[in-house]
């Protein structure tokens, strides 16, 4: 039978000058076919994304304008209780902005957009970070000194422990200090040290008779250590043996009391080294403030809020470029002090998480440096009694480097999600695979979750007002190699255990990306400093500046700033009795509460970010909400409080500080 007839519609005026402006494919066609596709799809998927229908769906991406002198390599970034972004990015990865000591921090105001270059007295490069009682930033650790590939070192160096054996002073030596070897090769300390002054103990000893003998002193030395490098190039100044070395310019008793200590100076791979600084941002005063610094040189190290409120620092690499054995210290905010923490080793960026409890749960999540076989096992580590409960479950167990890991929402289910990851190293290998783990069950174990659309490494992952989990970009190759960004993002709902799919972002985020929650419900991310600018692999990465805001379906529409639920006039302090009220003229609208902890992240690493259950009671233009009184699901300082209607739409964010 023949086909029946259907009239032609004729096209809207949107789609006629739509087909119009792709006239020029139509001619291109017959040249560059190829081309002349990749463009119509573009055209076209701009169009689509651009549809209020599909926004409403999906969502949408908008690239914020920052002005040129504000650009930079963004490599941390941190919600302040201002609801201003610190963004640092120190050196920047950027081996000339180090030479010439040139770090960035800056700081943005998403209210208005404005933007302020803030004095940054350290190389913060590779640092980590954590939000204090206060509403301070505590950020410790950095960059020394750059790595240096095989094949590109020129002279032989290592690490050098410097000893002091005179127990009346310490002694500091200058950069460019040089230490002779048994043989007469010379080596230059690159940094200046200071090495404490030797420990004297007296002990007391008695005789069989009970008459008390003379004082026994015992003198333990000093030490500090630099990384040297041999004064000439040459294989005279290579050597793998432990040697005692002369240090130069000292005189009498100093000459004595004072040497270098070396296994071996070599012209292997020299990794970053990092630094012992510490300093708190003051969101009020807008300034670094220096503070103690931490004991060991921190590169690439996690920092951990605790339920007292003071801060564990774990993992990274030291000043001599190797990754901390597991000495971990102690950040005290009232003193301004460090001390030494519970002893265990994590490789760099390790994924700890505060549970209920106190105890924290390392997720397996990881970025970078330490062996393969070792400290990879997630499990919960009792730090009042420095034990470790290994959790098992987890697939591919060998590829958690790189991966995302967060407590679901809300925090009181005790429910940790790990996304996506990556092989050691410069691997190729990425999984799709997620997993869940019920930390309140008798005995927890990891459970898969749905796959994600590829296997991904650098997944951002963020918590959002209405409890879900929105995640984006990443890459399935190392560091973007290959072309490998994944312009993809997706919802992940906790109680179906399910994934929707999201608007596309338009930049591709890899290695150094960071994605946020605003103050307003929206999302932005920053970063991204692929290997290669070419599916080749060629063409060497150029970091991406650019900054682009995510707008979720809960906020699009003509009328969705009238629909929000609004929270009007309360403290800016949880009271004595974890209650605050505030005034609202719709309570009846409000379905939930929740208390939500600013990000503070680097390296897909956040540990700060949880979405905390608050009861709430309705009253005649007021709403008043509880916070749990156990800091171990609540840790001291400054959230954000979001209610969210029977839709999931959810108000801008109040402020207020637990104390």
């Amino acid at each position: 039978m023949p086909e029946p007839y259907r009239p032609r519609r004729r096209p809207s005026n949107k789609l006629r000058k739509t087909l119009m402006g792709g006239g020029a494919v139509v001619v291109l066609v017959g040249l560059n076919a190829p081309a002349a596709v990749s463009f119509a799809q573009e055209k076209y998927h701009a169009y689509k994304i651009a549809q209020p229908g599909y926004k409403r769906q999906f969502g949408s991406w908008s690239t914020l304008a920052v002005p040129e002198e504000y650009r930079t390599n963004a490599i941390h970034a941190a919600l302040l209780h201002s609801g201003k972004v610190l963004i640092i990015a120190g050196s920047g990865n950027n081996q000339k902005k180090f030479d010439k000591g040139s770090f960035d921090t800056i700081l943005w105001n998403p209210a208005d957009n404005s933007f302020k270059k803030i004095p940054t007295p350290e190389d913060f490069f590779c640092s980590g970070h954590s939000q204090l009682p206060d509403g301070r930033l505590l950020v410790a650790g950095g960059t020394a000194r750059y790595e240096v590939l095989d094949g590109k070192i020129d002279r032989a160096g290592g690490g050098m422990r410097v000893k002091n054996e005179n127990p009346d002073k310490a002694h500091t030596f200058k950069k460019g200090t040089r230490f002779r070897s048994p043989s007469g090769v010379e080596y230059l300390s690159k940094f200046d040290v200071t090495v404490p002054k030797a420990k004297r103990e007296f002990k007391v000893a008695y005789a069989s008779s009970g008459r008390m003998l003379p004082w026994k002193t015992k003198v333990t030395a000093g030490e500090a250590r630099v990384f040297v490098e041999a004064a000439k190039t040459g294989p005279q100044a290579l050597t793998t043996q432990a040697a005692q070395y002369e240090i130069l310019g000292l005189k009498g008793k100093d000459a004595d009391n004072l040497y270098g200590l070396a296994q071996k100076i070599t012209t292997e791979k020299q990794d970053f080294q990092g630094i012992k600084a510490a300093y708190e941002f003051d969101p009020r005063a807008e300034k670094y403030i220096p503070v103690d610094p931490m004991k060991e040189a921190r590169w690439y190290p996690t920092l951990v809020t605790l339920e007292d409120g003071k801060v564990l620092a774990v993992s990274g690499l030291d000043d001599v470029g190797a990754v901390l054995t597991g000495d971990n210290e102690l950040y005290d905010p009232a003193t301004k002090k460090w001390s030494k923490g519970p002893t265990r080793y994590f490789p760099t960026y390790p994924a700890l998480f505060l549970t209920k409890g106190g105890k924290l749960f390392y997720s397996g999540s990881n970025a970078g440096y330490g062996p393969a076989d070792k400290g990879r096992e997630p499990g919960l580590w009792d730090v009042k009694t420095n034990t470790f409960t290994g959790i098992g479950g987890l697939t591919d167990l060998d590829q958690t480097e790189t991966s995302a890991s967060l407590m679901l929402p809300p925090v009181q289910d005790q429910r940790v999600m790990l996304l996506g990851g990556g092989g050691v190293g410069e691997s190729s290998r990425a999984t799709a695979r997620t997993a869940v783990v019920d930390l309140k069950a008798n005995n927890p174990a990891f459970q898969e979750g749905p796959k994600l659309p590829q296997g991904t490494r650098y997944l951002s992952s963020v918590l959002l007002p209405d409890d879900s989990v929105f995640t984006t970009g990443g890459s399935s190759d190392y560091r973007g190699r290959s072309a490998s960004d994944i312009l993809k993002a997706q919802f992940y709902d906790p109680k179906s255990n399910t994934f929707r799919r999201a608007a596309d972002p338009t930049v591709g985020r890899n290695y150094h990306s960071e994605a946020l929650l605003l103050p307003d419900g929206r999302v932005v991310t920053f970063g991204s400093d692929p290997l290669f600018d070419d599916a080749d692999n060629t063409k060497l990465g150029t970091f991406e500046q650019r900054v682009e805001i995510y707008t979720p379906p809960y906020l699009q529409g003509d009328k969705a700033q009238e629909k929000r639920p609004k929270l009007g006039a309360g403290p800016q302090r949880v009271g004595a009795n974890g209650r605050a009220t505030f005034r609202t003229d719709h309570p009846e609208a409000i379905a939930k509460a929740r208390l939500m902890r600013p990000s503070a992240v680097t390296h897909t690493t956040d540990v700060e970010q949880r979405s905390v259950d608050l009861t709430m009671e309705k009253g005649k233009g007021s709403l008043t909400v509880e916070v749990p009184k156990d800091r171990a699901l609540v840790p001291p300082g400054w959230y954000m409080l979001f209610v969210t209607d029977a839709a999931g739409i959810p108000s801008e964010a109040k402020w207020i500080q637990v104390e």
